[in-house]
């Protein structure tokens, strides 16, 4: 039996979303939202790692609406969904079992969102639908009203509102796929590790290549590439002790190299790089420091100096200027995709090095 699913992520990433469901074999692409891939499997492993999340498809009907008054017909969605059925998919889907109810869950909690302005918050409509969940399914409801995270035992639900239709859904794992177990340490700016895996994936890195980030902050990105590909060389470097020391904490025994230097001044030979990740210090979180700071084109100079000649470079870039240096500095753009991100609209942008062999046999993708 193949089951419908969703997944959720990043607005922007969704067909490296889809791509990764594909290329793994996990099942067929029926829909692409926003922000939601839905598919259908007959499998739930292995996990997406470049999506947030991951949710059993539980009912749908039409969006209600932008006013309050009508907040009240979404507990339809509840009716619709046959909770019994996918509560034993999410239990046997589960790696280990700490069932402590005849349906395996001490309590239920719902996350909400919606598209446009309503009169209602997304906290009203969880309540209308987490209290019908939890009346039907005789669990406590658990709201997110006071920020306070569920006890251990309850299992999310997650509904969303898209101007057409309203869609519950019911979270296949016991947490979020992005809290990453290996993330044992965090610094400001810290990459959020989904949108690292969309990047060393778009990286296309292969056995043997060198992989270089030149402000690794936590590591995140070098860390998602060696989970992908742990048959390449990753060197990470930082100008933060504090960020050495999470990269190297996080990394454990993955093949990670992580050192201190200054991203203006990398010890590493000319052409000695084939692929960069990088989400560079030019954002609100993460500030230029050292050689960076009085001369930001020194990140461009030291990068095109280091990359191999048919190397490339996937970066995080937070606006169009940035895109225009990198032109200026000879790189060409392969692919640029608009995300959003912690209200942030950055630029995904995939580089290669211009030159005559490069310019001619290289097809550039721009995504609004």
């Amino acid at each position: 039996m193949h089951t419908p699913l969703v997944a959720r992520c990043l607005r922007g990433l969704e067909a490296v979303v889809a791509s990764e469901v594909l290329g793994s074999g996990l099942g067929a692409v029926t829909d692409l939202r926003h922000r939601e891939v839905h598919f259908r499997s007959h499998r739930f492993t292995p996990p997406l790692r470049t999506a947030d999340d991951v949710f059993l498809l539980a009912a749908q009907c039409p969006d209600i609406g932008t006013t309050r008054q009508r907040l009240h017909e979404l507990t339809e969605l509840v009716h619709l969904a046959d909770t019994d059925h996918l509560l034993s998919l999410r239990h046997s889907s589960l790696r280990h079992s700490a069932a402590t109810s005849a349906r395996g869950i001490t309590g239920i909690d719902v996350s909400a969102s919606f598209l446009g302005r309503r009169t209602f918050t997304r906290y009203d409509a969880e309540d209308v639908v987490g209290q019908a969940l939890a009346r039907r399914l005789g669990v406590p409801y658990h709201s997110r009203r006071t920020g306070t995270a569920p006890p251990p035992g309850s299992c999310g639900w997650r509904l969303t509102l898209d101007g057409t239709r309203a869609t519950l859904m019911l979270r296949l794992d016991d947490r979020p796929l992005h809290r990453r177990a290996y993330k044992q340490r965090t610094i400001p700016g810290t990459l959020h590790p989904p949108l690292a895996a969309a990047m060393a994936t778009l990286a296309d890195i292969r056995p043997g290549h060198a992989v270089l980030d030149p402000c690794c902050g936590a590591g995140t990105l070098l860390i998602e590439a060696a989970l992908a590909q742990p048959d390449a060389r990753f060197h990470g470097f930082d100008l933060s002790a504090d960020a050495v020391t999470a990269a190297r904490a996080n990394a454990g025994e993955l093949p990670v190299a992580i050192r201190r230097s200054d991203a203006g001044r990398l010890p590493l030979p000319d052409d000695s790089v084939d692929r960069v990740l990088c989400n560079p210090p030019w954002g609100t979180q993460a500030h230029a420091r050292g050689l960076l700071a009085t001369a930001p084109s020194r990140w461009w100079t030291e990068l095109r100096r280091v990359l191999a000649p048919e190397g490339t470079a996937v970066l995080l870039l937070p606006d169009r200027e940035d895109l225009t240096t990198a032109i200026r500095h000879r790189f060409t753009p392969v692919r640029v995709q608009r995300l959003r991100l912690s209200g942030a609209q950055p630029f995904l942008v995939h580089l290669a090095l211009a030159g005559p062999q490069r310019s001619r046999g290289c097809k550039q993708r721009v995504v609004a």
